[in-house]
């Protein structure tokens, strides 16, 4: 698969408010924030499938991803926007800003990688260039890395979806083309090149992204907005869903405020 396919919810005439996919988990992760932020009146469109079940030549280059994205919101409809991102999303976000400033209306980044080696959660490169999971604890390890209660916030059926990916070749073939753009992406830069209203919101006990490097890096970028959310690690839009989804509606309007 080379195309994201996706959900739309039309709403009123402010610019829509669209969730990336994050490496290894659909647009599910985003279910807070999308049924609420529709429910106040705005347009809503999450990609539906993980990032490293795409094509491995898309799944490996920030750009393609984030050309991909863009696709799917003009199969909607979708213009203006503001663009909310986790993980491996979060760098499609920051490059779609630099490059496409007459759509992208602000970012809402959270856990980008970029910065920090690689955590261990069980995955390992074989000779291929390929990652497989490895070890019986491999699903209790990535739990503890995801979420700072070291409990699963994701239903059953979600933990045997992302498991079913994972025992995809194909799909380990783009997690590492994925894992290995990330490494050669240029943060600076790219965040050089944003010049919409930028919304970083990090879980304090983020273990797969640590929210300390980027908080150095962002000290340099004064005008753009941080929130470090504290009791979550890597997904705070699912692990402190209420209060990611009140901060995101609140930069949202003030986007959308900027334009009238």
């Amino acid at each position: 698969m080379n195309e994201f396919t996706a959900e739309h919810l039309p709403g009123d005439g402010r610019p829509a408010v669209v969730f990336v996919s994050a490496l290894f988990a659909g647009g599910w992760i985003w279910d807070h924030p999308f049924h609420a932020l529709h429910a106040d009146g705005w347009s809503v469109l999450r990609t539906n499938e993980a990032i490293c079940a795409l094509d491995r030549q898309v799944a490996g280059s920030i750009e393609r991803l984030g050309d991909a994205f863009l696709r799917a919101c003009d199969r909607a409809g979708i213009g203006e926007a503001v663009v909310c991102a986790n993980s491996l999303g979060g760098l499609v976000a920051i490059d779609l800003a630099g490059r496409c400033p007459d759509r992208v209306r602000g970012i809402v980044v959270s856990g980008a990688p970029g910065l920090t080696a690689d955590p261990d959660v069980g995955l390992s490169f074989d000779r291929r260039g390929s990652v497989r999971p490895f070890g019986d604890d491999f699903g209790e390890r990535m739990v503890a890395a995801l979420f700072h209660s070291g409990r699963s916030h994701f239903a059953p059926e979600r933990m045997a979806e992302a498991g079913d990916l994972l025992r995809q070749p194909e799909s380990m073939v783009s997690m590492a083309r994925s894992l290995k753009a990330t490494r050669r992406y240029q943060v600076r830069p790219a965040l050089d090149r944003v010049s919409c209203p930028s919304f970083f919101v990090w879980g304090r006990h983020d273990r797969m992204t640590p929210v300390a490097p980027w908080l150095e890096l962002l000290a340099g970028y004064p005008d753009n907005e941080v929130l470090v959310v504290e009791g979550s690690g890597h997904i705070p839009m699912v692990e402190r869903a209420e209060e990611y989804t009140a901060a995101l509606r609140d930069f949202a309007g003030r986007c959308a405020g900027a334009l009238a």
